[in-house]
């Protein structure tokens, strides 16, 4: 079972009266104490929104990383039901992010190198990086986006957490991670620094913080606070949990990342190659903490941000401490909080393994945790799928923080979106039975640029050695991966026969070479493709003005209304479902380059990005072999020829439904 339930003592989950959570809540010594209300196992919304309690307050962090001799601070603006002030203590949900202030311009590096035409990338990368709605598509109006925290009864945050739970009971809270709004300190792209400010909200909640107002003076959080945190958000906001919560700090019950990142390695490189996430050639972590570097003190962090160029050596693309520092999968072990994670199966921002290799980890070392994948990008689930998002989290949030027992343990621990964009459950992920089917990359007969084909067993006659040229400076994967027929001497592609039945892909396909290069680029990219007329989600998603939702509480600047996402569609014939990018320097290990002698085979064994999707019956399963990655890679000039020996070269999916489906 992947969610041992807790030991401790748990409210009834059917109907539980007020008197009995106020014992649990009161403040020591207080009678007539206001308290939540509970009906079947859940919190009710009772208290109201507009009434709200706010403030602001400045933390004082273990850390100092602008060197100025005294701790960082971070600060939180908090609402919170004003019965909070009455003696009802309440737990806190809190969305910590870099974001909350205007960004900076921040100069993108050059991905093209060595080149006469090198500069294509723009030059700057600035703006509003979203950390609630990150699709372009949002609507940009004050019912969604919504205006920043103010002081006064009529306070609102810019996410859904202040207008559903507060009502019910909830504290809500948005903090400023350092080195950005109101916070001291220096943005390092995910250093330990970073966790220790994220940590510290925290301890302050649990009275081990010192925390001081505007005017510095002293205050704590004791007499309303019940010590229980939360921590979501989606990106960069919803990393910052992930970095707290391998601290093990006590009081963190859960945390609900989604679109979230578990090593920065894995962002910004990939098998020792210098990558970038999706949308966003020419960003690396120096980038990314100048952008974000909007504390009032701009010149302190100086030193910092040099640091930053330097520790990531953009030159090798290899694992390094700086790194390590960085990836928060060593230390699962340390987690003592709950996990929910929700991440996109099209997500190349923040790409799906962040979020599968740390279910992975969190399964092997027994932490409660539960999961979301669906068809979506780099977006929230909650507009996608909105009434069983809100009646999840609430549940999860209500067993973890108030300690009702109503069920959402016994559930299914993972829900999917699949590829027909139906939803259904299952107990752990992969799913159960998926095993390894390995598939013979065997050359075409005939013409240079045919195709080749993906088999069960290796062909023994052909010829077993073909080659292309690298064009992927100049011409996208998307593009060589269209026609396989015209993909010529660019690319090898091997597709199989038509699948009898539908073929389900869930885990970590693998790519298995033996292979010579000639040339400047280091790189060997492998696309897995779905070859077949369809209709399918891109990733994208666009919001139904005509549905629009009120789930939540609110004022009329900030109602607790918003609008229902639907996929955005395409009919195409083919699909890029997922790819992989390998440094050959890095064949052997990612912490250190090898030579890589020009014209000498070597073996060459990399994953892709984990993947859910199923392959329909009638559709063909492609594997495209290219270099240059135009959209994520490095661009060296063009040129590179790359032999693949077939006979010593397959590709491993683990497939969990319809292996009688594949031919041959």
């Amino acid at each position: 079972m992947r969610h041992p339930h807790r030991s401790t003592a748990r409210v009834g989950s059917v109907v539980t009266t007020t008197a009995v959570v106020a014992g649990l809540l009161a403040a020591p010594g207080l009678a007539d104490t206001p308290a939540p209300l509970i009906e079947d196992g859940r919190t009710q919304p009772v208290f109201d929104y507009a009434d709200a309690v706010y403030h602001e307050v400045d933390i004082e962090t273990e850390a100092d990383s602008d060197g100025d001799g005294t701790p960082d601070t971070v600060r939180m603006r908090i609402m919170r039901p004003k019965e909070s002030d009455g003696g009802l203590r309440v737990p806190t949900i809190i969305e910590p992010s870099p974001y909350w202030s205007d960004l900076n311009d921040a100069e993108m590096y050059d991905v093209d190198l060595d080149d006469e035409d090198a500069g294509t990338v723009p030059r700057t990368r600035g703006g509003s990086r979203p950390g609630g709605l990150a699709d372009t598509d949002a609507p940009a109006d004050p019912e969604e986006l919504r205006r920043s925290a103010a002081a006064g009864p009529a306070a609102s945050m810019s996410n859904y957490y202040d207008n559903y739970f507060l009502p019910r009971g909830y504290a809500v809270a948005q903090l400023d991670s350092l080195g950005t709004g109101g916070s001291t300190g220096c943005p390092t792209s995910g250093a330990h620094n970073e966790t220790l400010g994220i940590k510290a909200a925290v301890d302050w909640l649990n009275g081990r913080a010192t925390g001081r107002d505007a005017e510095g003076n002293e205050v704590t959080a004791t007499d309303w606070s019940s010590g229980n945190v939360a921590m979501t958000g989606i990106s960069y906001n919803g990393t910052l949990p992930v970095a707290a919560a391998t601290t093990g700090v006590e009081g963190l019950k859960t945390i609900v990342p989604q679109g979230a990142i578990s090593s920065w390695y894995e962002y910004y490189r990939e098998n020792g190659g210098v990558v970038a996430p999706g949308g966003y050639q020419g960003e690396d972590t120096d980038v990314l903490a100048k952008l974000v570097y909007t504390r009032e003190d701009r010149e302190i962090c100086g030193s910092v941000m040099d640091a930053i160029t330097e520790g990531q050596d953009r030159r090798s693309g290899d694992y390094n401490a700086f790194w390590d520092e960085r990836n928060y999968r060593n230390d699962v072990g340390d987690i003592s909080a709950s996990v929910f994670l929700a991440h996109g199966l099209n997500d190349w921002n923040v790409k799906t393994d962040q979020a599968l290799r740390m279910w992975r980890e969190l399964g092997e070392h027994g932490v409660p945790s539960k999961m979301w994948l669906y068809q979506g990008g780099h977006i929230n689930p909650m507009n996608l799928r909105m009434e069983e998002w809100l009646d999840q989290l609430h549940r999860w949030f209500d067993y973890w923080l108030y300690d009702l027992d109503n069920g959402i343990m016994d559930e299914p621990a993972v829900d999917v979106e699949n590829a027909d964009l139906s939803w259904s459950t299952q107990d752990d992920w992969p799913t159960a039975g998926t095993a390894p089917l390995r598939l013979h990359m065997n050359a075409a007969e005939g013409a240079e640029d045919a195709t080749g084909t993906l088999d069960r067993t290796p062909e023994l006659g052909r010829g077993q050695e073909e080659s292309f040229t690298d064009a992927g400076r100049t011409v996208t994967a998307d593009t060589l991966a269209t026609d396989p027929g015209a993909a010529g001497k660019n690319a090898l592609v091997y597709v199989s026969d038509e699948l009898d039945e539908d073929v389900r892909v869930n885990g970590f396909p693998k790519v298995s070479v033996r292979a010579a290069m000639d040339g400047a680029s280091p790189f060997l990219t492998a696309l897995l493709v779905d070859y077949g007329t369809d209709t399918r989600a891109t990733g994208a998603v666009r919001y139904d003005r005509d549905a629009r939702v009120c789930y939540g509480e609110g004022i009329p600047e900030d109602p607790g209304c918003t609008y229902r996402s639907r996929h955005k569609t395409e009919t195409s014939d083919y699909k890029i479902v997922t790819r992989g990018i390998l440094d050959a320097r890095n064949r052997l290990s990612a912490e250190r380059q090898r030579p890589v002698v020009s014209g000498t085979m070597y073996r060459y064994s990399w994953e892709m990005q984990a993947q859910d999707y199923v392959f329909k019956a009638g559709h063909r399963i492609g594997v495209v072999v290219i270099s240059t990655d135009h959209d994520y890679s490095l661009r060296y000039p063009a040129g590179t020829e790359v032999t693949l020996d077939t006979k010593a070269s397959t590709v491993t999916l683990p497939v969990s439904e319809g292996r009688g489906g594949y031919p041959r």
